[in-house]
């Protein structure tokens, strides 16, 4: 799992066509996972921005000593132009009402020959349908955004030029994380 989580970072980063000394925002940081891979093998300098006080503090403590800045903001509220823009998993949160909204975001603040890369888990069906399970648990106020969507809401913002479905690769990812999670069940469960 963790080879292929290397392989993906990498891929993102090569498809980002990042050199040294490039600036790159992470939208939806997370953990900091790609922000302090992206510093650290490719020599970008990396704002990240989350709304979670334990991500900002997890990240920030993944990328210390490198050239990372890991802050606790409102996508929306972002206004300063980078190089490339990255996302990866947080597309997913926004909802359908608000599609239109992060693609202005991400256009405004990306300089003119900038690249954005969107990383997103999609659905077939353009109508909203969620799981109350996973609503409640997983993403809440959140839906998997469907092609259709997608292309309305960037649409004059930007121009799609690669497609890549990980449908397979995910969901041995998936399969990963529930045997990581059975393995972990009997230390969760006495705690």
């Amino acid at each position: 799992l963790e080879v292929a989580q290397q392989h993906k970072l990498d891929l993102i980063c090569r498809k980002l066509e990042l050199k040294p000394g490039m600036t790159l925002l992470d939208i939806g940081c997370g953990w900091g996972g790609l922000a302090a891979y992206a510093a650290k093998n490719y020599g970008v300098s990396v704002t990240g921005v989350t709304i979670s006080v334990e991500q900002q503090k997890l990240a920030q403590e993944r990328c210390k000593g490198l050239d990372v800045n890991i802050i606790l903001e409102d996508y929306r509220d972002l206004n300063e132009q980078f190089d490339r823009i990255v996302s990866v998993g947080m597309f997913e949160h926004v909802g359908p009402k608000n599609y239109a909204t992060y693609f202005d975001v991400a256009r405004r603040n990306i300089k003119e020959d900038g690249l954005f890369l969107l990383h997103t888990i999609g659905s077939n069906h353009n109508k909203v349908n969620v799981d109350s399970w996973i609503s409640k648990y997983i993403f809440p106020n959140g839906c998997l955004p469907s092609i259709q969507k997608t292309a309305e809401a960037m649409e004059n913002k930007f121009v799609m030029e690669d497609w890549h479905n990980f449908g397979a690769d995910y969901d041995k990812t998936l399969m990963a994380w529930y045997e990581r999670f059975l393995a972990s069940l009997p230390e969760i469960e006495s705690n």
